[in-house]
C-alpha cells in the first residue's frame, strides 16, 4: 500500500517518504528506531468528489463544451492552486476555452482565478544571484498571456450588460497591479457616464481604488474626475461611493461639496450621512476651528429618519460642542431613540450615552426625564433597570413629584392579571421599582408619606420585603409619620404571607407603638390572628393535610376532547383538571398558619412583640385591669410556643433552645419585679437605638461610595491604547474621540477636565532625560 509516511528525526524536521495517494486522515506506522517518532496530519477534503485531478485532466475537462464541466475544472484549478500547486499550463487552457464564454457562474469562477494566478515571470537563478551580490534589483516582468487576459477584462468593461460590467469593475477593486489596471483605467472612466446607476456605482469605486494604489501614475486627476461627477449623480449608492473617493484622497473637495449642498445632505442616503459624519470627526479632530462649518449640517442630521444617522450625529455633535444647545439637541435624539427602537440592545447604548452625560449636564437631562422615564415600558427588566439607574440620579426637588407619581403607577401596573409587558416582568421589576421608590423617600422626605401608603398595599406581594424594610425605614426616620403607618400596618398584617415580612411587622409594633390605642390595637390583632394555644396540628387537621398532600402528588389528570371551532372546523383539546383543594384550613389567620407549622424563630418575635406591648401598656396609660390581662394571655401564648417548638418536627428543631431561652427571658420581665425593673428599659428602647445607628452607618457608608466614586473617576481604562499625537501622522484615526481637544498635559496629570492645572501643582514634575535621572 502506497501511503504518505512521515516521520521526525531528533533534529526535529519532517521526512516525507512516497507520496503518491494521500488519504483524508492518516495516521503513521510505528517509528522505526528511537529517534523517528508518530506523526498525524489532516488534509481538509476538497470539493470535487475523489480527490482532485490532476494537470493533465483539467486541461482536457476545461476544452469540454458542457460549461457544467468546464466549471467543475476551473474549481479544481482554484482549489489546487490555492493549495500551492503552479499548474502553468492551464492559465492558456482558460485563456483559449473560458475567457469568452457566456455562462454567468464561469465568469465568476474566472475572475477567482484571475485573482490565485501568478501574473508575473519567475525570476532567473543569475538576476536572483546578481541582487544578492548588491547589484540590480530583481525586475518584475508580466507574463505575455497577461495581455490577452487584459484585453478580455476590456472587452467585459465595454460589455452591452450593465451587470457584467458592474462585476468586472468590483472584480477590478481586487486587482493591486499596476501593470493590468493601467489598459483598463480609460474604460474605467467611460463607465462613469454609462446609463445605469449600478455600472457608475462600481466605477467610482474603481477609480477609488486605483487612485489609492497609483494615483499618480494611472489616474493623477482622479480627486477632480469624481468631484465633477459627483456633481453630476444622481443615484443615492454612487454619490455615497464618490463622494468616499473624496473623503479619504481630496478632504477639501469633499468639504466643498458638503458646504454646497448643505440643506440636501439629509436627501443623500443613509451611507452618506455616515460618510459625512466621518468626515466632520476627523476634519476636527486635526483643525478645531473647522467645528462651526459642520454644527448646522450635525442639526439636520439630529432628525434623519434613520436611527444610526440620528444617533451618530447626536454623538458627533456632543464631541463637537459642550454648549447648552447642542447637547439638549443631542439628548432629545437619545431620548427619542430610547422610546421608538424595539431593539433592547440599542436601548441599552441610548442610556449609556445618557448615563455619560448625566455627569456634566444633568440639569438638561432632568428637562427630559419624564421622556426618560418612558423607557420603562420596555417588557426587558435589564433596560428598565438601567433606566431607573439613570432616573435616580437626575431626581431633584422639583422633579420628585412627578417621578414618584410614574413609579407609583408602574408599581400598580405589576398587580394587574393581565399579559401586558409589566406582568410579564414579575417580581424582579417590581422589586428594582419599590428600591427606586425608597431611594426617593430617604432623600426627599416630602413625598415619603404619599408613598409609603401605596407601598404598604404590596406586603403580600413578591416585594413584600423590600416594601417593609422601607417602611421600617420610614417609621424611625420620620416620627410624623409613625400613626398613619402604624394604624396602616396594623389594618394589613393579616394579609402578610411572608415569614421574614411577618418578622419585621411584628418589630415595628413592639417598638413604635407608644400610644395607648395603638398598643390596644395591636395587640388585639396580633392576640385575634395568632388563636388561642395549643400551637399543634390537630388530628383531624392533620389528617385533612395527608389527603390534600396525596392528592396533589396524584397530579393533574390529562383530559383530551374534540371541540368545534367558530369557522366550522375541527381541533383537538387538550385540559389539564386538578383535584380541588381543600379548603378547610384555608380560614385559618396566615400567623396561626405559620407558627402551627412550626416556625420557631416567628414563635420567638412573637413572644418578645406582646412583651414589650406588656411592658409598655401601664406607661402609656392603659388601666391594671387591661395590662393584667394582656400579661396572662401573653404568658399563655408563650407557653403554647414553646410547647410547639419541642413537639413539632421542623427544619428550626436546632433552635429549641434559643427558643425556650428567650420566651423564659420575656416570662421573667413579665412576672419578675426585679427583673422587670433590669429588662425594661432594654426591652423598650435598646432595639430602636441600635437600629437607629445601623441607619447612620448605612447612610455613611453610601455617602463614602458617592464621594470615592467621584474622586476615582478614570478618564481612560487601564487596558486602553496611548495615543502619542507627536509619533502619529495627522490623518491617523484613534481609537477614541475627544473632540474637545483637552490638552495632552492634562489628561496625562489626571485631570480630565483640564479646569485644575496650576503651576504649584506641577513643580514635583520631572522630565525622565536619560541616565542623569535617579530612576536609573
Amino acid at each position: 500500500k502506497n501511503l504518505c509516511q512521515y516521520s521526525t528525526n531528533k533534529w526535529g524536521r519532517c521526512n516525507a517518504v512516497d507520496l503518491t495517494k494521500v488519504h483524508s486522515h492518516t495516521t503513521m506506522s510505528a517509528a522505526n528506531n528511537s529517534n523517528e517518532s508518530y506523526c498525524t496530519f489532516t488534509l481538509a477534503s476538497d470539493v470535487t468528489a475523489g480527490g482532485l485531478p490532476s494537470e493533465e485532466e483539467i486541461a482536457k475537462q476545461l476544452e469540454s463544451n458542457d460549461p457544467k464541466i468546464k466549471r467543475h475544472a476551473l474549481k479544481a484549478a482554484i482549489m489546487a492552486m490555492l493549495g500551492g500547486e503552479a499548474l502553468p499550463r492551464i492559465l492558456m487552457q482558460v485563456i483559449r476555452f473560458c475567457i469568452n464564454s457566456d455562462d454567468k457562474p464561469l465568469k465568476k469562477l474566472c475572475m477567482l482565478y484571475w485573482e490565485v494566478v501568478p501574473k508575473y515571470q519567475e525570476p532567473t537563478s543569475d538576476e536572483v544571484l546578481r541582487a544578492a551580490s548588491g547589484g540590480q534589483s530583481v525586475q518584475r516582468k508580466l507574463l505575455p498571456e497577461m495581455i490577452l487576459v487584459c484585453n478580455a477584462l476590456m472587452n467585459d468593461l465595454n460589455h452591452p450588460n450593465e451587470y457584467v460590467r458592474g462585476s468586472m469593475l468590483r472584480f477590478l477593486c481586487k486587482v493591486k497591479d499596476e501593470e493590468i489596471l493601467g489598459p483598463l483605467i480609460p474604460s474605467i472612466k467611460a463607465c462613469l457616464q454609462h446609463r445605469h446607476q449600478y455600472v457608475r456605482k462600481n466605477a467610482a469605486m474603481a477609480v477609488f481604488h486605483a487612485h489609492r494604489l497609483h494615483g499618480e501614475t494611472l489616474i493623477p486627476d482622479g480627486p477632480e474626475l469624481m468631484d465633477a461627477f459627483i456633481s453630476a449623480e444622481t443615484d443615492i449608492g454612487a454619490r455615497r461611493n464618490a463622494f468616499l473617493m473624496l473623503y479619504n484622497e481630496s478632504e477639501e473637495l469633499a468639504i466643498q461639496f458638503l458646504a454646497k449642498n448643505l440643506d440636501d445632505v439629509v436627501k443623500f442616503g443613509d451611507g452618506f450621512a455616515l460618510l459625512v459624519l466621518d468626515l466632520t470627526r476627523k476634519a476636527c479632530r486635526r483643525d478645531p476651528n473647522q467645528k462651526s462649518r459642520f454644527v448646522r449640517v450635525l442639526f439636520q442630521m439630529l432628525s434623519a429618519e434613520s436611527p444610526a444617522v440620528s444617533y451618530e450625529a447626536a454623538w458627533t455633535l456632543i464631541s463637537l460642542s459642550n454648549s447648552p444647545t447642542a447637547i439638549r439637541a443631542a439628548a432629545v435624539t437619545y431620548t427619542s431613540l430610547l422610546n421608538s427602537q424595539n431593539d433592547n440592545n440599542v436601548k441599552m447604548i441610548v442610556l449609556e450615552r445618557l448615563e455619560k452625560l448625566k455627569g456634566k449636564h444633568s440639569k438638561i437631562l432632568q428637562e427630559l426625564l419624564p421622556d426618560i422615564m418612558r423607557g420603562l415600558s420596555s417588557p426587558n427588566p435589564d433596560v428598565c433597570e438601567k433606566v431607573l439607574d439613570v432616573a435616580m440620579a437626575l431626581v431633584s426637588n422639583k422633579n420628585v413629584a412627578d417621578v414618584v407619581t410614574t413609579l407609583k403607577r408602574e408599581v400598580s401596573k405589576t398587580t394587574q392579571e393581565s399579559s401586558d409587558s409589566s406582568e410579564e416582568k414579575g417580581k424582579v421589576y417590581r422589586n428594582m421599582l419599590i428600591q427606586a421608590i425608597h431611594g426617593c423617600a430617604v432623600r426627599f422626605p416630602d413625598v415619603a408619606e404619599s408613598v409609603v401608603h401605596t407601598l404598604m398595599d404590596f406586603l403580600s406581594s413578591d416585594g413584600g420585603m423590600q416594601v417593609i424594610i422601607f417602611v421600617r425605614a420610614i417609621v424611625e426616620k420620620y416620627p410624623d409619620l409613625r400613626p398613619a403607618i402604624l394604624t396602616k400596618l396594623i389594618n394589613t398584617v393579616d394579609e402578610v404571607t411572608n415569614t421574614n415580612v411577618m418578622c419585621i411587622c411584628l418589630w415595628i409594633l413592639g417598638e413604635y407603638c407608644e400610644t395607648s390605642e395603638t398598643v390596644k390595637d395591636a395587640y388585639d390583632t396580633i392576640t385575634e390572628q395568632l388563636g388561642e394555644a395549643p400551637f399543634i396540628v390537630q388530628a383531624k387537621d392533620k389528617k385533612a393535610r395527608e389527603e390534600a398532600a396525596a392528592a396533589a402528588a396524584k397530579g393533574p389528570e390529562l383530559v383530551t376532547k374534540n371541540v368545534v371551532l367558530a369557522d366550522g372546523t375541527y381541533a383537538t383539546q387538550t385540559v389539564y383538571s386538578e383535584p380541588k383543594v381543600n379548603t378547610a384550613l384555608d380560614n385559618t389567620p396566615n400567623l396561626r398558619k405559620m407558627i402551627v407549622g412550626g416556625d420557631i424563630f416567628l414563635g420567638s418575635v412573637v413572644s418578645s412583640c406582646l412583651t414589650k406591648m406588656c411592658l409598655r401598656g401601664a406607661d402609656v396609660g392603659l388601666d391594671a385591669l387591661t395590662v393584667k390581662s394582656m400579661t396572662v394571655n401573653s404568658l399563655l401564648t408563650m407557653c403554647g410556643i414553646v410547647k410547639m417548638a419541642e413537639v413539632t418536627v421542623s427544619a428550626q428543631k436546632s433552635s429549641l433552645a434559643d427558643c425556650s431561652d428567650r420566651v423564659t427571658l420575656c416570662c421573667r420581665a413579665l412576672l419578675d419585679p426585679k427583673a422587670n425593673a433590669i429588662l425594661k428599659q432594654a426591652l423598650l428602647s435598646e432595639g430602636k437605638s441600635s437600629f437607629a445607628i445601623f441607619l447612620k452607618s448605612v447612610q455613611g457608608k453610601e455617602g463614602k461610595t458617592k464621594e470615592e466614586s467621584k474622586d476615582d473617576v478614570m478618564s481612560t481604562q487601564a487596558d486602553d491604547l496611548i495615543h502619542f499625537r507627536q509619533l502619529k501622522s495627522l490623518t491617523a484615526q484613534a481609537g477614541d474621540l475627544d473632540l474637545d481637544d483637552g490638552s495632552d498635559l492634562a489628561r496625562a496629570t489626571g485631570y480630565a477636565d483640564g479646569n485644575s492645572l496650576l503651576t504649584n501643582e506641577l513643580s514635583h514634575v520631572y522630565q525622565l532625560s536619560g541616565f542623569a535621572d535617579p530612576v536609573y
